[in-house]
């Protein structure tokens, strides 16, 4: 035998205000929403009956909250139908209306006035029918009567009788401030207490003059900041229109930003995310849309094939916003990127318009000086950069002074913009260069002076060995440079790979050692530079000793001035260099004594 599922009301509103609703004050959204829809569904017939009232407990003199519409009214039968019966989707399409011209979309909203009432009381009269009382109670109760009832006009009056613990949200401050949240924008009067809250109309509908100071005025107002710039938006299939302003300030990539998006006018969420694509965290936007699906919480955009759509089409209105300001204010651009160029960036690596727009407008740092990968292709044609800013700072001095212009690729995206840049520009050559690239830009000795040096590398050559560092000698600007130490991405890598064995235990130490032999050609160098008088000092001398202290004090030099890190083992030998010269020094000035 069939039987009929039990509801639990209790249950129910407390799954509500613990996992549908963020918070109780969405109880006065609900209840505009109803009266709104209320108002929709009779205004063909009399467009003037368009009026929401609230009365505070203040002004009812009883502890309750009324709310009264101009609306279409429910029969007694509807009042059983759609008040009665859980997860209903309202009136609206029995009534047969279309259903994008209303806001309800669940027919749970009434239950959400059970997060601050124990009772609803609902006096509703239809056109040419009797009043009709219908109340609630939070235990699951309800009763419908006819009898003694009195309402003269169509419409509805929803009395909320407050929990124990709710007084707070129906107080006047509290109902007004959440009326104006929600309802400002809609296209009918709402009253709390006598005061108006709404009936301003969309910000961005608004005439020619002033609009743009007024629209900062309100980005000012609901955001907190006077926009850089403001956007128009609209996309048609979406039914949505709306502004975006530019954020003056730097914003943070990976904070996720928040839009104000109202639904057929009426709020919808102030922090909506995913709106726009994720590159384009440089602007806040607030738009209203009749199209876009809400949860069911009504405090969010439901991702849908629309929702993707209409984050595309409003990515691609910020980006053609940016074109615009290319072609027509490059001044305007400048101080655009100078704030927000990771934006600009990450898009750029999608898109080969933004990619075009970087190279010619941003300006990169080189160790010629800052300047456009533009400028820099058309100055030097082949584009060499360095992918990490530390290798950058190890040898762009040097190459500058090898006459080898290097761009710095160090910062986020510019490596992979740079790397794109062929995909875009055919023409366009790349290189990326490594510190240990930069031997070979040096100038190699005369074989007959390198010949006389070979006992000097090999008393140096051992004296690194145990570091894992070659020794090379040779001669680059500039002169008053003695030494670098230059190491590639593999070299760097084996060199982890040594340090990490030395803390492993056996098993682990195996398997390492078997990775490092595969790249035991490939070590760091130190070289030396034979144009700097005290190398060639230093390659004369004729203590053995005395060799070794001070190669392994310019190799510890060159770690410093190269910014590289510091291991144990080089610190152990730098310290021990410096107070081996320091002893030599010492015993040689005694001796002399």
């Amino acid at each position: 035998m069939d039987r009929t599922f039990q509801v639990d009301l209790r249950g129910v509103v407390d799954l509500l205000s613990h996992h549908l609703y963020a918070s109780p004050r969405v109880y006065v959204r609900e209840l505009l929403q109803n009266a709104v829809d209320a108002i929709t569904a009779r205004r063909l017939a009399d467009p003037a009956q368009a009026a929401i009232r609230i009365e505070p407990p203040d002004v009812t003199g009883d502890g309750t909250l009324r709310i009264l519409d101009t609306g279409v009214g429910l029969t007694e039968e509807q009042v059983h139908q759609f008040l009665a019966t859980i997860g209903r989707s309202s009136k609206r399409d029995d009534l047969g209306f279309a259903r994008h011209d209303f806001l309800g979309q669940f027919g749970i909203g009434l239950l959400s006035c059970f997060l601050v009432a124990d009772e609803i009381r609902v006096l509703t009269r239809a056109e040419g029918g009797p009043a009709v009382l219908w109340r609630g109670f939070a235990d699951g109760r309800y009763s419908v009567t006819t009898e003694g009832q009195h309402r003269a006009e169509v419409g509805t009056t929803v009395t909320l009788v407050p929990r124990r613990d709710a007084e707070e949200w129906l107080r006047r401050r509290t109902v007004a401030d959440l009326a104006a949240l929600y309802g400002s924008l809609l296209p009918v009067r709402i009253e709390v207490g006598g005061v108006p809250v709404s009936g301003g109309g969309l910000p961005w509908r608004t005439g020619a003059d002033g609009r743009r100071e007024r629209l900062q005025e309100y980005c000012r107002e609901i955001f907190g900041f006077v926009p850089f710039d403001v956007i128009d938006l609209s996309v048609p299939e979406a039914g949505l229109t709306g502004v975006a302003f530019v954020l003056p300030t730097p914003a943070n990539p990976a904070a996720r930003a928040g839009h104000r998006v109202y639904l057929k006018r009426m709020l919808l969420a102030e922090g909506a995310e995913d709106l726009l694509p994720p590159w384009a965290f440089f602007a806040r936007c607030v738009i209203d849309t009749s199209e876009l699906r809400p949860t069911a919480s009504r405090e969010a955009l439901y991702e849908d094939s629309l929702l993707e759509a209409t984050r595309q089409a409003l990515g691609d209105q910020l980006r053609g916003w940016l074109v615009r300001l290319a072609g027509h204010n490059p001044r305007r651009l400048g101080e655009f990127l100078e704030v927000h160029h990771l934006g600009v960036k990450a898009l750029a690596l999608h898109d080969d318009e933004m990619l075009r727009l970087v190279e010619r407008w941003w300006p990169v740092e080189t160790n010629v000086g800052r300047m456009t990968l533009a400028d820099f292709r058309a100055q030097h044609g082949l584009v060499r950069y360095c992918a990490q800013l530390d290798e950058f700072r190890q040898i762009g001095a040097v190459a500058a002074a090898q006459n080898l212009p290097v761009v710095n690729a160090g910062y986020i995206y510019d490596t992979e913009i740079i790397e794109r840049l062929p995909q875009v520009e055919p023409g366009a050559l790349i290189e990326r260069v490594e510190p240990g690239d930069l031997t070979t830009a040096f100038a190699a000795l005369d074989p007959g002076l390198e010949l006389a040096k070979r006992p000097f590398l090999q008393l140096a050559q051992r004296a690194l060995d145990r570091l894992g560092c070659e020794v090379v000698l040779r001669e680059y600007d500039p002169a008053g440079l003695p030494a670098m130490y230059l190491t590639s991405r593999s070299a760097a890598f084996s060199a982890e790979l040594r340090a990490t064995r030395e803390r492993a235990d056996d098993v682990w130490a195996d398997v390492l050692d078997a990775l490092a032999r595969t790249d035991e050609q490939d070590r760091p160098q130190l070289v030396l530079n034979h144009r700097n008088p005290l190398v060639r000092r230093v390659t004369e001398l004729p203590d053995h000793e005395l060799v070794r202290l001070a190669v392994e004090g310019l190799y510890g030099q060159a770690l410093l001035l190269g910014h590289h890190p510091l291991r144990p083992a080089d610190a152990a030998l730098l310290n021990g260099s410096f107070l081996g010269l320091l002893n030599k020094a010492v015993g040689h000035e005694g001796g002399r004594g």
